[in-house]
């Protein structure tokens, strides 16, 4: 079935908003600025880029309520069946706490170990959550995965092991090289994939708990993602209070103080360098229109095309990434996304749905398949279909 030109539209920002969006976050933490003791240093402040995000998140539910007093103005009961707008709209915030804390953990987890490896990598990890999802949905949720989503998992367990071998026989670019020993950049891109993978097991949490406790309520998306932001923002603006006063090694916090987040020196740096407060601006702004494209081409198109876009999303992240010499290239990388592009396919029944869609093309037949409506949102992070929605970064 042919797209209209907003069809098209939404799929490209779909691509580009969540293209930058990991990519303007590692370009801050490549920055560098001087700070509080005249020194220059990297701009590593994950957990102030993870507030950052939640603030793109908050943006959602600001766009929710816009769209919903434009569409109420009018009288005429369009404000209940627009799609954005359509769905149980008075609950209970706070059945969306638990979620946030846990989106708020596994962010700011996986922001610290973007700083430690190639952006790539960060987005192609990510696809870790599949496996753990599958695992606690049979022991939390009592759910039987057939053959087809056993066989999803194990392939993308196999391409996430190559993305990380290729992340250690890679050759490092030259800024790496010349910045760093050789066993020290192994360590660190060690330690980076290694987080972002842990925090795939938080993010699986939170689908399990949205599953279990907030799937029946029938939520908008828009409004849900804006509430997480909400409670997400509020809480880990709280923490960074405590953060400025816990020291840890170096290596975890790179100011001058040595504390886990020195919030007064981030925006010190900010101040030196205003390309930081660009970076972060494109962080908050590419959230907000990534979340609004992704729940768009998940209702105006498919789940299976929202999938296929993320696969091209991750894919410009790392021409681009190679593109700018954050990252040299390494063919085992290519095989590992390609293992992972097939295992999430099947672990989300696409390749059935592409099939029925290619079958109703060439007989003609312009309607919607069926099939599109079984399969869980493939997002960033791929979600169940509760929300309809999408996980950022």
């Amino acid at each position: 079935m042919a797209w209209t030109k907003y069809q098209a539209l939404i799929a490209v920002v779909l691509v580009i908003t969540g293209s930058i969006n990991t990519l303007s976050t590692k370009w801050a933490d490549r920055m560098e600025a001087k700070g509080s003791d005249d020194k220059l240093r990297p701009f590593n402040h994950p957990f102030v880029q993870a507030s950052s995000m939640f603030i793109g998140e908050m943006l959602c539910l600001l766009a929710f309520k816009c769209l919903y007093f434009y569409y109420w103005r009018r009288h005429d009961g369009s404000h209940d069946e627009m799609k954005l707008l359509k769905g149980n709209r008075s609950f209970n915030p706070l059945v969306l706490l638990p979620p946030a804390m846990c989106d708020m953990v596994a962010t700011s987890v996986m922001y610290i170990g973007l700083t430690l490896t190639y952006a790539s990598s960060f987005q192609m990890l990510r696809g870790a959550v599949i496996v753990f999802v599958g695992v606690f949905s049979v022991l939390f949720l009592n759910r039987k995965l057939v053959l087809r989503e056993w066989g999803g998992i194990f392939l993308v367990i196999g391409g996430l092991a190559l993305v990380g071998i290729s992340d250690f026989f890679a050759p490092s670019t030259p800024a790496e090289l010349t910045s760093t020993s050789a066993p020290a950049l192994f360590g660190s891109l060690c330690s980076g994939d290694v987080l972002i993978i842990g925090a795939q097991v938080v993010a699986a949490t939170q689908m399990v708990l949205e599953e279990k406790f907030v799937s029946g309520l029938d939520i908008p998306a828009l409004q849900a993602v804006g509430w997480e932001g909400v409670f997400g923002f509020s809480i880990l603006g709280f923490l960074l209070i405590p953060f400025y006063f816990i020291h840890v090694p170096e290596a975890f916090g790179d100011n001058p103080r040595h504390v886990l987040e020195d919030a007064l020196e981030a925006f010190i740096q900010m101040g030196h360098n205003p390309l930081i407060i660009f970076a972060l601006t494109g962080t908050i702004l590419s959230i907000a229109f990534f979340n609004f494209a992704g729940i768009t081409v998940t209702k105006e198109i498919s789940a299976t095309t929202r999938m296929v876009l993320d696969s091209v999303r991750t894919l410009f992240i790392f021409i681009v990434s190679l593109a700018l010499r954050w990252q040299t290239f390494y063919w085992l990388q290519i095989v590992g996304f390609i293992l992972l592009v097939i295992g999430m396919g099947l672990y989300n029944n696409v390749f059935a749905a592409l099939r029925q869609k290619f079958a109703q093309w060439r007989n003609g037949d312009a309607g919607h398949s069926d099939t599109d409506a079984l399969i869980s949102q493939p997002a960033d992070e791929p979600e169940p279909v509760l929300t309809s929605g999408t996980r950022p970064n």
